[in-house]
């Protein structure tokens, strides 16, 4: 049991950058936060280029097949892998997203507002990097109460004393 408790005293801190922000990318950086966080492991997310909208308030998550040569889906009784050119269908996207959406509701899997929500709850740190809210033209009246924003400087200021950092 000590030798436990003295691993657990070696992860104090956690940051993760988060870079992408569609439907299936959204759930890792959320759930390792949310984890991290329920262990009393001090957490800071840090959202950048297509990372940034899973700060705005109101969400519209989407996942495609396209570029995603792993992606199977249950379906009558089997996996059924998803051809990189299905990506490439008008509709194809809508329909990968709503398959995804039921699986998660019928599994019973926390959504990504959920799972923010929980963030929040848990005092995960969240930062909107500023450089890429000017590029892309958001405001921090588009983001969700709560979040700072800050810049390369102020994620290297966590990071660098981070006992775990992820890039997501």
């Amino acid at each position: 049991m000590a030798a436990k408790n003295k691993t657990l005293e070696n992860a104090k801190s956690m940051s993760i950058i988060v870079t992408k922000g569609s439907l299936d990318w959204a759930y890792p950086p959320f759930i390792l936060a949310t984890t991290a966080a329920a262990m009393d492991i001090k957490t800071t997310m840090f959202f950048t280029f297509y990372g940034l909208p899973l700060l705005n308030k109101k969400l519209n998550l989407k996942v495609t097949s396209l570029g995603n040569a792993a992606m199977e889906m249950p379906m009558m009784g089997m996996h059924m892998p998803m051809p990189n050119i299905v990506g490439m269908i008008p509709g194809a996207t809508a329909g990968a997203t709503v398959m995804m959406k039921n699986l998660i509701k019928k599994k019973g899997v926390a959504s990504i507002d959920e799972l923010r929500e929980a963030s929040v709850d848990l005092d995960v740190r969240m930062i909107g990097c500023q450089m890429t809210m000017d590029l892309f033209e958001y405001s921090k009246e588009d983001m969700i109460d709560g979040i700072e924003i800050g810049g390369a400087a102020t994620y290297l200021e966590v990071a660098t004393k981070s006992d775990i950092n992820l890039f997501i």
